[in-house]
């Protein structure tokens, strides 16, 4: 069941899901791949997309809803929750309408509060649960997750490739 998860972070249901997609992807990417570095943010984006479509597909069973689970969407969420959690206080406009700013901390309670409606009333036009569960995974990832996870990994990788190479030193 995971691999089909994995697979899902780069699935799209349109050309303009893939179009914006891409411009928040490349908005909010630089940050944080200057924050965690490249093999951590690659980390943090696919397991954000995991649990995204995790969370769209509990929510999906359990309402009995079928639907398209796309994990791009939710990994990207994870990557807008760890930057606006990461850099709270950074100026952001909307496209359209750069008149407008906004911080990133605003940002991101007005994303979780508008996913966390389309949860509760069943709206349908985006995926809510799968961008409230990476939204809500970037943000763990940024307060807890490098430290528990990502900086604990050297022993489980060196186990692995002594795993790997037979047992081996």
């Amino acid at each position: 069941m995971c691999l089909p998860m994995v697979l899902s972070c780069f699935s799209h249901f349109s050309l303009w899901h893939i179009m914006a997609n891409m411009y928040v992807l490349w908005s909010f990417s630089t940050s944080i791949v200057n924050i965690l570095g490249k093999e951590q943010f690659l980390a943090m984006y696919l397991s954000g997309g995991v649990i995204s479509s995790m969370s769209s597909y509990l929510l999906k069973t359990t309402v009995r809803r079928p639907g398209l689970s796309l994990g791009a969407s939710g990994a990207i969420m994870a990557v807008l929750g760890a930057v606006c959690t990461q850099v709270p206080n950074a100026s952001l406009a909307i496209i359209f309408l750069p008149m407008f700013t906004f911080t990133a901390g605003s940002a991101i309670k007005v994303v979780l509060a508008m996913d966390t409606a389309g949860v509760i009333l069943g709206w349908k036009l985006f995926d809510h649960a799968a961008h409230l569960g990476g939204c809500l995974f970037g943000i763990w990832y940024i307060k807890y997750g490098s430290d528990l996870i990502w900086r604990n990994r050297e022993p489980f990788v060196s186990k692995w490739h002594q795993f790997r190479q037979g047992g081996r030193r």
